[in-house]
């Protein structure tokens, strides 16, 4: 008998959403230095998705009148997830604008791609994740567990780090009715899609026992950069509010699989950013921390009411897609998914080797256009910077990469 499992509210809000010129994919990219044995590697990554059963599935036929979208599990995947693109100067570029350019079909089983390709340097494992079914987060977890099955070496996480609790309370936020900052318009591509640039930075210095965590001076760079960009195109100073992505699943074999992070929303008024980098910290610290202790759904109550099958789906996604653009002007100016240090070593044995980098990028469809996303690997900071090309082009790419790496470098020099 086949399973079906409803889809949940974000998997359902992202499928009445769906766009093919800007695919909402999720790019992890992970660098080893060794060489990777493709049967080897094909092997362990089916075994992966079979002991991770969630990946397994594809979005069930419907008829209009359905109250609910379905993935129906599968047994095993209906295609090859596994591909080696033929060594190249140009194969790694290609395989990311892959990544981004299309996303793996909901209609066949799994919804996730994984491309090795080979250089000089070692090998790029690419993962592109349809982002209706899946995020950054599990997909990582499925690829450590084939890590571990390819070398043979444990690949459990570590623990995450314990933090001292802080009852400062927050100081008073924007309204959350006003308007947000856009990130001005800089030179867009010539094609529809999403364009991107990976780099790797320091890890920003914080002392023992400070109020803040790095994501909070990842928060304030962020902020700092888009005010330091908008001010360079004349964009009128408005409260800059930024999406920030909240996962507390665990990051063992238990972890659940799909679509498992909350947003909040941090916003930062005009006149805020121009205090001292160490108050902004603190300030940026205390409202962080309220927004994550307070209970809300994954994409808040609307999108929970937006979702109850009370008419069929087909109707709801009219009226969601509807919502989507009168709602737009309020969009968050930008989406900062700070994933942390990589739990896992991803260590794919003697010939592979432990993973000395990782990058994610998330969607960056309109209104929003901009997302950043980070994770640290061996004391390294690597940052994707992705961008929708109706809004930026590879030199504004270029440029809000340094201003960033400055700002991010202030927080530490002034923490």
């Amino acid at each position: 008998m086949t399973v079906r499992v409803p889809f949940p509210v974000v998997d359902e809000i992202a499928r009445h959403c769906l766009q093919e010129a800007e695919p909402e994919t999720v790019h992890i990219e992970v660098r080893v230095p060794g060489r990777i044995d493709p049967a080897r590697l094909r092997k362990a990554f089916h075994e992966a998705l079979r002991r991770h059963p969630r990946v397994l599935m594809r979005q069930a036929p419907g008829r209009w009148s359905d109250r609910r979208y379905a993935w129906e599990l599968t047994e095993d995947a209906d295609v090859e997830v596994v591909t080696f693109p033929e060594p190249g100067p140009n194969a790694l570029r290609d395989a990311r604008n892959r990544s981004l350019a299309w996303a793996p079909p909901l209609s066949a089983s799994p919804p996730v791609r994984l491309a090795a390709v080979r250089d000089a340097d070692g090998c790029a494992l690419l993962l592109t994740v349809n982002h209706t079914a899946l995020d950054g987060p599990a997909c990582l977890r499925v690829l450590a567990t084939a890590a571990e099955l390819y070398g043979g070496r444990d690949n459990s996480p570590t623990r995450p780090p314990v933090r001292t609790p802080d009852t400062t309370a927050p100081p008073p936020a924007p309204s959350p009715w006003a308007r947000p900052a856009r990130v001005a318009a800089g030179t867009p591509g010539p094609s529809p899609g999403n364009g991107m640039l990976l780099c790797e930075l320091p890890l920003p210095h914080r002392p023992r026992g400070a109020p803040y965590t790095v994501n909070d001076q990842l928060m304030v760079a962020t902020a700092l950069t888009l005010a330091r960009w908008n001010r360079e195109h004349g964009a009128r100073p408005r409260p800059l509010r930024i999406t920030m992505p909240v996962d507390d699943r665990p990051r063992d074999a238990t972890m659940p699989i799909g679509n498992g992070t909350r947003l909040v929303e941090v916003t930062l008024a005009p006149e805020e950013l121009r205090l001292p980098v160490p108050e902004l910290l603190s300030r940026t610290a205390a409202r962080t921390r309220a927004l994550k202790a307070q209970p809300r759904p994954q994409l808040g109550h609307g999108a929970a009411l937006l979702t109850r099958p009370v008419t069929p789906v087909a109707w709801r996604a009219a009226l969601t897609r509807g919502l989507r653009r009168a709602a737009a002007p309020w969009t968050s100016t930008v989406l900062l998914s700070n994933i942390g240090r990589i739990p896992y070593p991803l260590d794919f044995g003697e010939d592979g080797g432990r993973a000395r980098a990782v990058w994610f990028s998330a969607p960056a469809r309109m209104p929003r256009g901009l997302t950043v996303t980070t994770a640290s690997t061996a004391g390294r900071l690597h940052l994707a910077l992705r961008w929708s090309h109706t809004l930026l082009g590879p030199e504004d790419g270029a440029r809000l990469r340094d201003l960033f790496a400055h700002r991010l470098h202030t927080t530490e020099v002034t923490g």
